[in-house]
């Protein structure tokens, strides 16, 4: 079973860039399909960004990350990262790392396993 730790988050400025590191232990990394979502207090969970199992295939979901948020991962080193640009004020949410080893992540579905998450926060 894959245990998921994300890092990375903190506070940034209107404009400014984050990358989210999300570090994979206990099973082998390349077997699990990985997404990001995220959580604002009082809104809905939103799925942001998944990529397959080699890396050669990702998908941003919301139209308002398109152009700014990209995703990428490192079998290596067992890491899945949400590089994020031009960051916006709503952006501000809680960011959960997802692991799938089915492939529902790249059909717009949910993994079963989940990181704790990091806080990113965007002051305007």
């Amino acid at each position: 079973q894959v245990q998921l730790a994300e890092s990375g988050g903190g506070l940034v400025q209107t404009g400014g860039s984050l990358t989210l590191s999300c570090a994979a232990s206990g099973s082998t990394f390349s077997n699990y399909a990985m997404g990001w979502f995220r959580q604002a207090p009082g809104k809905e969970h939103e799925f942001v960004a998944a990529i397959n199992w080699t890396g050669d295939r990702t998908y941003v979901y919301l139209n308002s990350l398109k152009g700014r948020f990209t995703i990428s991962r490192d079998n290596a080193k067992s890491t899945v990262f949400l590089h994020m640009n031009s960051l916006k004020p709503e952006d501000t949410a809680r960011y959960y790392c997802n692991a799938d080893p089915y492939g529902s992540l790249l059909a717009g579905g949910e993994g079963d396993y989940w990181g704790q998450g990091t806080q990113v926060t965007v002051s305007s």
